[in-house]
This record gives C-alpha cells, structure tokens and sequence, in this order.
C-alpha cells in the first residue's frame, strides 16, 4: 500500500508584526483547519523575514494540527537560517525538532516557550528573567519595570482564565535602540467573541464583544474569581506610551 504524501505548506515570504502579517498566518491556520491525520511538512522555503514574536503563532498552529492527529514537521529552513538565526535564537527551532545552532550571541529575543493553565508562577518569572532582568532591555526604574511586568502579566491571565486551552504560547523581541518591544501571546482556546456572547446570552457582532470586552470594569468573571488589571487599563497603558495592539481571534 502506497503511503500518502507529505502535506507541504509554504509559509509567506515577509511576516511583521503588522495587521497584514497576523492575517497571513491566520490564513495559513485557515488552509490547514480541516487537515487531520496526516504529515504535514511546513516550508521555510521562500521566508525572507520572519520577526520573531510570531512564532507564538507558528507554535500554536502547530498545536492545533497535533490535536487533530497530524505529524508536523519543519522543512526547508537552511536558507532562511543563513539569513536570520532568529529562531534559533529564540529557541522555537530546537522545540520543533530542528538542531540547528544560533550563529549570533545578541539577546534580544524573548525566548519561545508554552506554559499550561497553572503555570502563572513561571510565567511571572519568564517575563522578569526574559525581558526585565535582560542586560540588553533598555535601562528604567524599579517602579517602570513593575508596571511593565504586570501589564504583560495580564494578558497571560486573560487567555488563562478564559481560554481554556492545553497551551499558552508566547514570544517576543525588543529593539533597544527603537525603544520597541514586540510580545505575542497566543491560545487556542475560546476566543473573547464566544466568552462575551455567553456571558450577556446576547449574538453580538464579534467587533461589539471585543469591543465590550476592552471597557473598564467589563469582565465575564462570576463570582469571587481575583481579576487584573482588565484589557481596558492594558490597551490604555499601551496607547499613553505610543504603542500599538493587534488582536485577532479565530
């Protein structure tokens, strides 16, 4: 009996951190849903660029495939090695089986990890160890760094608490120099569309449930559950310090 081919997916050749890259990787997600018990080969072939926050997404794209019973590999990624150490660098590489060595030494990268539902602990200690304790993050005061660690911190508690999935993927990189930081975290679990129509028993547009979601004081927490700080403070803090937020829910 003839063994079926590998199912060869290429991902895009640019990938930022802009809407248009999130799009092209949920597309990606989108070609593949319906793919089960199958090889899956995921080619680096034409990457050109690749910023290194989003293999949370790659990671949990890779996640949903396993659910379904898929073996995923990664092919094709010496060229684009060459060109970026990046995933080597962050770690994302050597967790998906490919044992190539970073050529560079920079610590920029935030390292790719999953932390599962109960890990608030070591998640708290990723991000002092990852990003505030890094000898290459821009200097600030104890008070900033706080600030910074607990807004972080909140978003891993909001796909915690209400995603309800088996992983929580997460990675990122700053640029010192730009005074930038790129973080991404990812689950796969109940999206804030599902979480908010439940909650209000009313089919909101999935605009009008981020939307309701993002208000101070909205929450769909019952009972005496301790909240944070809520996405409303977060997306504030972030829009006073000229940042930007991207959110996209499958």
């Amino acid at each position: 009996m003839q063994k079926d081919k590998p199912h060869i997916s290429y991902i895009p050749s640019r990938i930022t951190s802009a809407v248009e890259g999130y799009e092209l990787l949920l597309r990606l997600h989108n070609d593949l849903s319906s793919v089960q018990n199958k090889e899956i080969h995921i080619s680096f072939k034409y990457v050109i660029w690749l910023e290194a926050n989003l293999c949370a997404i790659l990671g949990a794209i890779i996640e949903a495939l396993e659910a379904r019973s898929n073996v995923v590999r990664l092919i094709d990624y010496e060229k684009f090695h060459q060109k970026s150490d990046i995933l080597s660098r962050n770690g994302f590489f050597n967790q998906h089986d490919v044992k190539i060595p970073p050529t560079r030494s920079h610590k920029t990268p935030i390292s790719y990890k999953k932390f599962k539902e109960k890990e608030a602990i070591p998640y708290n200690q990723y991000i002092q160890s990852e990003l505030i304790k890094n000898p290459e993050f821009p200097n600030h005061s104890e008070k900033l760094g706080k600030k910074i660690k607990e807004n972080i911190f909140e978003l891993f508690e909001n796909a915690r608490t209400h995603g309800k999935c088996n992983y929580i993927h997460t990675c990122g990189q700053f640029y010192p120099n730009k005074k930038k930081l790129h973080i991404t975290i990812v689950d796969t679990g109940e999206t804030i569309t599902n979480n908010v129509q439940r909650f209000l028993k009313n089919k909101l547009s999935p605009c009008d449930c981020i939307q309701w979601a993002m208000k101070k004081g909205n929450t769909t927490k019952k009972g005496n559950i301790p909240g944070g700080l809520g996405l409303g403070l977060i997306f504030e803090f972030i829009n006073l310090n000229k940042g930007e937020n991207t959110n996209h829910f499958i």
